[in-house]
């Protein structure tokens, strides 16, 4: 086994107890994202999703993509992106995104934990994070398809760049280590051949995707769905 993948597993069983979903919580505190996952909540009662469904969840570069539902067609897609998550904010509320989902496979994408702040988790604290939700997909969900997106490297956020590339590299390690989970890289995309992000797939705070970047990154994404997941 490789340093790497030591380091996760140790860091997975660490953080079995100390990530959001197994913390008490106080009846009367505030969570930041409770409004957006009771909208979440209100939609799972209304609305049925057929069985095989496809959940992609994560921040803000899932809430936004508005033709999620198109690029992905044939298949019926879940979207439950809520934006500014961390990787702790999806552990917390894994339940409840996913307790009504007899989902065909799980997309993620996560891209706040490293931003360059002074306040930023080291790569494998946050790699460690992403390996705690491949558990809790597995506790939840069993053996489907799990596909972690590359975080993109941003304008925004190009000081965190180095970290997040890091972060990236630790990604790739970890689906390696676990049947059926990909990773799908997306530097290649989102880099031009200075080395910069290219400003055309950003819109203009440099950090979320333009419709031009969609297209992108819905190639991409097709590109490792459609050989793993069955067409409806």
């Amino acid at each position: 086994m490789s340093q790497v993948v030591r380091f996760l597993c140790v860091s997975c069983a660490i953080s079995f107890y100390s990530v959001a979903p197994f913390v008490a919580v106080n009846a009367q505190q505030k969570l930041p994202f409770e409004s957006e996952i009771q909208q979440f909540d209100m939609l799972d009662s209304t609305v049925l999703y057929p069985k095989g469904s496809i959940l992609f969840t994560g921040s803000s570069s899932i809430r936004l993509w508005k033709t999620l539902a198109a690029d992905m067609a044939p298949y019926t897609v879940i979207q439950r992106g809520f934006g500014g998550s961390k990787m702790t904010d999806l552990l917390y509320y894994a339940e409840r995104i996913f307790k009504n989902h007899d989902c065909g496979a799980v997309f993620l994408f996560v891209a706040n934990d490293l931003t360059g702040a002074g306040t930023d988790k080291c790569p494998e604290e946050v790699a460690g994070q992403f390996a705690d939700f491949i558990r809790v997909v597995r506790q939840k969900r069993g053996n489907i398809p799990l596909f972690i997106v590359a975080i993109t490297p941003t304008g925004s956020r190009w000081k965190a760049w180095p970290q997040i590339r890091k972060v990236n590299q630790l990604l790739a390690g970890l689906a390696d280590a676990h049947e059926n989970v990909l990773f799908i890289p997306t530097e290649d995309l989102f880099l031009g051949d200075d080395g910069l992000p290219r400003q055309e797939l950003y819109v203009a705070d440099r950090l979320h995707l333009s419709s031009t970047g969609y297209e992108l990154w819905t190639k991409r994404i097709r590109s490792y769905l459609d050989p793993v997941v069955s067409c409806p």
